[in-house]
């Protein structure tokens, strides 16, 4: 099977540091290529050589993502880019991880080659009606059943879990009295309440993560996370943590907490400490519950400090081993690519296998409906 594979204009594949849905891409197309397929990836420079690359945005494009004055035009040229490439190529899929705008494109020029689409973010009605109108045209797929069920009336075409990199994560057998959070600075997160807990318990947190351009993130750091700073608080932050520091940071700790403020679609990092066996402790919204496996990788609770702290006290129990065994069965870059394949199949099915396709769909929504 021949895969266009369009990613974001902002960071390159692999990303180096921040950039999970770039991640994400980067993981199924190395693992659509090692089970025989034949991927093209759009995206900007500096993307590794183990693909074949159309590179149609600079690198310094990225000083744009979250500027709303200049943020569209860059997406708008990349996408233009893009589409006029692929007017003259031949795939036999579609697949686009470039969000809205991308979505759009793809919807009014009525491609003959079926589009799979991935949607990467939280869902509000503005989202529902745009899928609504596109859904005909596009095979949408959700990162979790958390997100799908935000949207039941869109025909959704599938769920696929986003897979972490194995290669990149280690094991930790043994721990250190400290807990972690690795995720961007910001209310929703909730890094004020994981400073509450370790407070509570009296150990020392590490928070791993940027402060964002936006506004509310920067006043949200200013605020309720940089007072806690000081020395001798026990509270520590590292703005961006990559590579062999990530995974030795996220393996050495002994719970991760994800004490998160809204209803996030799946959290990658819960993933990937899942499967440096370190157990979770979250918060239950979003994805949540359905990523963290209860009493085997972590605890999911209600958002009070005693509940959080109670959960990371049980969570010292579970066998780091187990936990990220477990965790790296269900979050391989395998096992994403088996389900987007089945997509893929579905998106090519002729019109003799369009009562096949009616049932999926239907098991799918019914999947979702019943967690």
């Amino acid at each position: 099977m021949r895969i266009a594979m369009i990613a974001p204009p902002w960071y390159p594949i692999p990303p180096k540091g921040y950039g999970g849905i770039e991640l994400v891409v980067y993981l199924l197309a190395r693992e659509l290529q090692l089970q025989g397929h034949e991927v093209r990836l759009y995206s900007t420079d500096g993307c590794s050589d183990e693909f074949d690359v159309e590179s149609l945005a600079p690198g310094s494009w990225s000083d744009d993502l979250g500027n709303p004055a200049t943020q569209r035009y860059r997406e708008g040229t990349y996408l233009t880019r893009v589409y006029r490439r692929l007017r003259s190529e031949r795939f036999d899929v579609i697949h686009e991880h470039s969000d809205a705008l991308g979505f759009a494109i793809a919807a009014a020029l009525g491609l003959r080659t079926p589009v799979v689409a991935t949607v990467h973010g939280h869902l509000k009605e503005p989202h529902r009606t745009f899928l609504k109108e596109i859904e005909s045209d596009l095979h949408l797929v959700a990162i979790s059943r958390s997100q799908a069920s935000s949207a039941l009336g869109v025909r959704w075409r599938g769920v696929v879990h986003n897979a972490v990199d194995l290669s990149s994560l280690i094991v930790g057998r043994s721990k250190r009295q400290r807990l972690i959070e690795l995720a961007r600075i910001s209310p929703d997160k909730g890094q004020h309440r994981a400073i509450e807990v370790a407070r509570h318990m009296g150990l020392p947190l590490l928070l791993a993560g940027k402060v964002g351009s936006d506004p509310r993130d920067i006043a949200y750091f200013r605020e309720m996370v940089e007072p806690h700073l000081r020395p001798g608080s026990g509270v520590f932050w590292r703005e961006n943590i990559h590579g062999e520091e990530k995974a030795e940071l996220l393996a050495e700790s002994m719970a991760m907490l994800f004490p998160i403020q809204w209803d996030e679609p799946f959290g990658l990092a819960m993933a990937e400490a899942m499967a440096s066996g370190t157990p979770v402790v979250a918060t239950r919204r979003g994805a949540a519950p359905e990523v963290v496996d209860e009493g085997r990788t972590g605890y999911v609770v209600a958002d009070e400090v005693d509940a959080l702290a109670l959960a990371v006290e049980r969570s010292t129990r579970i066998d780091p081993v187990a936990c990220a065994h477990h965790a790296r069965d269900r979050f391989s870059p395998e096992r994403m690519a088996e389900g987007y394949a089945r997509v893929y199949a579905t998106a090519l099915a002729g019109p003799d296998d369009l009562e096949d396709e009616r049932e999926l769909a239907l098991a799918t929504q019914l999947s979702i409906i019943s967690g």
